[in-house]
């Protein structure tokens, strides 16, 4: 007797297709993401909100704020395909600046604001950096690099003279330029990852990959719910400058008529006190951000975040028992969670709670046009639903490659156009995904991605370390934290604070190293590559 298969899944092939019907995405060649998010028609009025000033800017206001940017930003000799570092946090200007860039043709490229002077030096060399947006504290960041920058101000009420060069920008009236030409295979950002393995990598998105974002991760989910999108309030304090916060903060929700209240820094205290005071509906989250809310919930006696209607996690694992906890002590919350990557433009899936089905451990169905298979790690071979194996993603949000490493690309896109994510889990007989354990080799804390091999290097340069690996250690506040195993030279006094706060020095602080264990030699394979699986595995026994 034959098996019987779902009909979403093909035996034939192993490809497993998503519940939810295809969306029609545009097929003009000669289109850029700004012109496509402002051609949405909708009935919102403030788009990005301040929350600790409650300054706003209209969606009336939005498109000439943009066209004011890109037409300032010409003038000031930035040209189409020029890449633009930002170095900023988050703040009610950085979607305008942002979208001002692409809507010139140029390239963004993002990184942390915490970042040290050697990845910024990095990062700016690899990509070829122009120009920079930065606020006050990081200009010496760039010093030594000598990018022209623009300060931006993190306060809306920050000295007009101070930051004279911004305001003009944003607010100078330029006269009216043609735009150029772009295409929808045009470069849009570059943002880094450390991708399957190995160290952080350039990951060149274009225009049509956050075109598939706005239509397959954004719009899509809101579609979900019959209340009206523009009156949906979101709070943003993941970051923009991490795909998660750009896909939803930067360019989806502004398709929308959403308003996007903004945190420029995570306060737990301060959060609470936003979601009350704007009767915030939807809250895109990462798991310790979640464990902080709930806690803080759970001990103040009152009404607080009833406005609430949607919180979704992302980024990172969460655990069944914070789940439970989250959803005990605030039950009229739609809580799901979903899975995208950098490589994606972070579409992949999306939870999808009904009255009869309410999986709240697994991270959704397949986005609308996304297509999966369960691949096994060895073989190969694609595995029916109910097995476990490496997930692999196929749509229109697919990277076009690595930023001149097209090693590493063919490693991680097959030639059928298959992004092998380097997560393993499973598919249930209802179409809804798990991700169970990672092939991957990057640290996730507190929803940001650390790369092993950039913090090995690091801990290499030191004179009197001879060999070190870095791997991960659960931790319950922070998801996971790095451990470095240091092989130190023969007769060194080397000790773990040391170690700590020479790494420290180099990186951004939530990359520092936690913990250090000194071993005799680091575990590895015939072919030379770290056993991070024995290594972890003998965490408990060596700090």
């Amino acid at each position: 007797m034959k098996p019987h298969f779902p009909d979403w899944y093909s035996p034939e092939t192993g490809i497993c297709h998503s519940k939810h019907p295809s969306v029609l995405l545009p097929n003009d060649p000669f289109l850029d993401v700004v012109s496509f998010i402002f051609s949405h028609q909708h009935h919102g009025l403030s788009a990005l909100i301040d929350s600790s000033s409650g300054f706003s800017i209209s969606y009336s206001k939005l498109f000439p704020l943009v066209n004011s940017v890109a037409s300032g930003l010409r003038k000031m000799g930035v040209s189409q395909g020029d890449v633009v570092l930002f170095l900023l946090p988050n703040s009610i200007y950085f979607p305008i600046v942002f979208l001002g860039v692409l809507y010139l043709g140029a390239i963004v490229t993002a990184t942390n604001p915490f970042s040290s002077v050697q990845e910024i030096e990095k990062q700016a060399t690899d990509c070829n950096v122009c120009f920079a947006f930065a606020v006050k504290e990081n200009l010496i960041k760039l010093k030594a690099s000598g990018i022209p920058a623009v300060i931006v101000p993190e306060n809306v009420d920050s000295e007009p003279n101070e930051f004279s060069a911004f305001y003009e920008l944003i607010y100078g009236n330029f006269d009216p330029t043609p735009m150029p030409l772009i295409r929808q295979q045009d470069t849009a950002a570059i943002m880094f990852s450390s991708g399957t393995t190995g160290v952080s990598k350039g990951v060149v998105l274009t225009h049509r990959n956050f075109i598939a974002a706005v239509e397959l991760f954004v719009r899509f989910e809101a579609s979900q719910y019959e209340y009206s999108s523009s009156k949906n309030v979101y709070l943003a304090v993941l970051p923009m400058f991490h795909i998660y916060g750009m896909t939803l903060f930067v360019t989806g929700l502004l398709s929308l008529g959403t308003s996007v209240v903004v945190m420029r820094k995570f306060d737990v205290d301060e959060m609470v006190k936003a979601i009350d005071k704007y009767r915030i509906t939807h809250f895109p989250t990462v798991p310790p951000v979640l464990i902080a809310l709930t806690k803080r919930v759970k001990s103040v006696c009152g009404n607080l975040c009833k406005s609430l209607k949607q919180v979704s996690s992302g980024a990172a694992p969460i655990s069944g028992k914070d789940i439970e906890e989250f959803v005990q002590t605030l039950p009229h919350v739609d809580f799901i969670q979903g899975y995208g990557l950098t490589e994606s433009t972070a579409v992949g899936t999306r939870g999808f709670n009904t009255e009869k089905c309410r999986k709240y451990s697994s991270i959704g169905l397949l986005a609308p046009n996304m297509q999966a298979k369960i691949v096994d790690s060895v073989t190969g071979a694609s595995m029916p639903p109910g097995s476990c194996g490496e997930l692999c993603l196929w749509g229109p949000g697919t990277m076009k490659g690595y930023f001149k490493n097209i090693e590493a690309t063919l490693s991680t896109i097959d030639n059928d156009g298959w992004l092998h994510t380097g997560d393993i889990g499973y598919i249930d007989e209802d179409g809804y995904l798990y991700i169970n354990d990672r092939l991957k080799e990057m640290i996730k804390y507190r929803g940001f991605q650390i790369a092993p091999a950039d913090l090995e290097a690091v801990l290499t340069s030191h004179p009197e370390i001879i060999d070190a690996a870095v791997t991960a250690a659960t931790d319950g506040e922070c998801g996971e934290i790095p451990v470095a195993f240091v092989v130190r030279k023969q007769g060194s006094k080397l000790n773990h604070g040391a170690v700590i706060d020479y790494v420290a020095k180099q990186v951004a602080p939530y990359k520092k190293v936690r913990k250090v264990a000194f071993v005799q030699s680091i575990p590895k394979s015939a072919a030379g590559k770290i056993l991070r699986r024995v290594l972890r595995n003998s965490i408990t026994s060596s700090l």
